[in-house]
């Protein structure tokens, strides 16, 4: 399930990578209304070169504006903004898309039983 963790950041499922779009919107959430490279870092669980990255690209898409130079603090825009909440919806609908799909399966073995039983007969 997609959540928002104790640091803040988006979390999902531990026991799989997050996706690139997961880190963005991990990055997004933690520099909030204001955070420096440092905070979003530790929030994240990124090293440093992973997280310049990721903040150079939503710099560039303008996800995040950068104020100040000597200590840059990066802040939310509102196509971050935007950005999160089509996310959060997007996380949403594929949780449920997966849930309907382990369904499906579960009901395929079921029948695949089912056969096997009426075989054994």
């Amino acid at each position: 399930m997609i959540g928002l963790g104790p640091r803040g950041c988006v979390v999902g499922d531990r026991s799989k990578y997050r996706s690139r779009l997961q880190i963005v919107a991990d990055v997004l959430t933690a520099a909030g209304k204001g955070a420096r490279k440092t905070h979003i870092m530790f929030r994240c669980y990124l090293s440093h070169k992973v997280l310049c990255k990721y903040l150079d690209e939503s710099v560039r898409a303008d996800l995040l504006r950068v104020h100040g130079s000597s200590e840059p603090v990066y802040v939310l825009t509102d196509k971050g903004k935007l950005f999160l909440e089509r996310f959060f919806e997007y996380s949403e609908r594929r949780r449920q898309m997966e849930q309907s799909i382990k369904n499906i399966l579960s009901d395929e073995t079921t029948l695949e039983q089912m056969v096997r039983s009426c075989e054994d007969h």
